[in-house]
């Protein structure tokens, strides 16, 4: 016979998941209803609402995808691109290389925008694609999960709108931790994740989409080639018409409500200085041990900050150690940055001061019995 689970409780500082307000866990708990439920339309409503406010936007279709992170980049590429369609990719970490493949996937003839790993995009860049070609979508990661590099977007934004095309922001890891104002900048589409700065179980991608996306995707000449991802059927389920779909993870959504409250309640300038602050914090605390930072500087993240590791240090020796002896998860670096960089997340409930502390006082011990 198996065990029963015996999970440890650890101190989730990686680049995601990050650790879950206990009232996210009790509300999982909730019982079940039917997904089609009173109560449960009544709750859907209410987390559209929720997601609206922490996208800050009044775009009508603002919904949570069934899936992770991944599934809200192919949900919003998928609908938008049409064999043939022309598509200005951004690329500076893995998460815009991952948008570049799922692009071509679709169909879209790619034209890359790229940039060093752990710089960001220049407006001049994206503007250059804009002259030379004719996309009708450009595509952009705010934080960069695999860098730490946050990205400017305001001036890009313009330039997007000004040449007439659609504009796709990757927010997996900026929702909730800083400011995604999907309004004021004009964002076509926007996706995002629940594990990393709204601090829920990963399982389901808020996705917001404009009136003009959903025009283009109305408008398509071809059927979206996924049929669990279009969101001309997915908007009819959340819609007041309620046309089944799919069964949607009942659980989940209790666990989004609560974590949206929370944000709510904390408020989301307060949620965003915290965040900057235990930013700062940690900044100071990886100087003192000698610990620079790899992103450009003035554009670093505050939920996830990429440090690069000391010369003489072994990557995965110290990662283990922090596991193992203080119960304490962080990231290694990905793609050509593996064994370069440590990526330090400071998201949602696991941005706290005093996990700041036990962090740098870990390390501090570990870096001294391995020199």
């Amino acid at each position: 016979m198996s065990r029963r689970l015996d999970v440890p409780e650890r101190i989730l500082l990686g680049p995601g998941p990050s650790n879950v307000d206990p009232r996210v866990l009790k509300a999982m708990s909730t019982p079940l209803v039917g997904h089609l439920d009173p109560k449960f339309l009544e709750i859907m409503d209410e987390t559209m609402e929720l997601l609206r406010f922490v996208f800050q936007t009044k775009n009508r279709l603002t919904i949570p995808i069934s899936g992770t992170g991944s599934a809200g980049m192919e949900t919003c590429l998928v609908n938008l691109i049409e064999p043939g369609d022309e598509v200005a990719v951004c690329v500076n970490g893995l998460f815009g290389e991952r948008m570049a493949d799922m692009a071509s996937r679709c169909g879209g003839i790619v034209r890359r925008v790229e940039a060093e790993w752990g710089r960001i995009i220049e407006p001049r860049q994206v503007e250059e694609v804009l002259q030379s070609a004719s996309p009708k979508l450009v595509a952009i990661v705010h934080a960069e999960t695999s860098t730490g590099v946050l990205q400017p977007l305001k001036e890009i934004s313009k330039l997007v709108h000004d040449s007439g095309a659609l504009f796709l922001v990757d927010a997996v890891t900026s929702l909730g931790g800083c400011e995604v104002k999907v309004d004021e900048l004009k964002i076509d589409a926007c996706y995002s994740a629940t594990q990393k700065c709204l601090s829920c179980p990963p399982g389901l991608s808020p996705v917001t989409v404009s009136e003009k996306a959903m025009d283009a995707i109305r408008g398509r000449k071809s059927k979206v080639r996924s049929w669990y991802l279009d969101l001309s059927l997915i908007e009819k389920y959340w819609s007041k018409d309620r046309v089944y779909h799919h069964t949607a993870p009942i659980s989940m959504v209790y666990a989004l409500h609560e974590s949206l409250r929370i944000i709510a309640e904390e408020g989301l300038k307060k949620r965003f200085e915290r965040h900057e602050s235990n930013a700062e914090f940690l900044a100071e605390s990886m100087a003192s041990l000698g610990i620079k930072f790899w992103a450009q500087e003035g554009y670093r993240a505050p939920m996830i900050n990429a440090v690069s590791i000391p010369e003489g240090i072994e990557d995965t020796r110290v990662r283990r150690l922090l596991l193992s002896e203080h119960n304490i998860e962080i990231g290694g670096g990905l793609g050509e940055l593996a064994g370069k960089i440590w990526r330090i997340g400071l998201m949602g409930y696991s941005s706290q001061r005093k996990n700041v502390v036990l962090l740098s006082r870990a390390l501090k011990e570990i870096l001294r019995r391995a020199k």
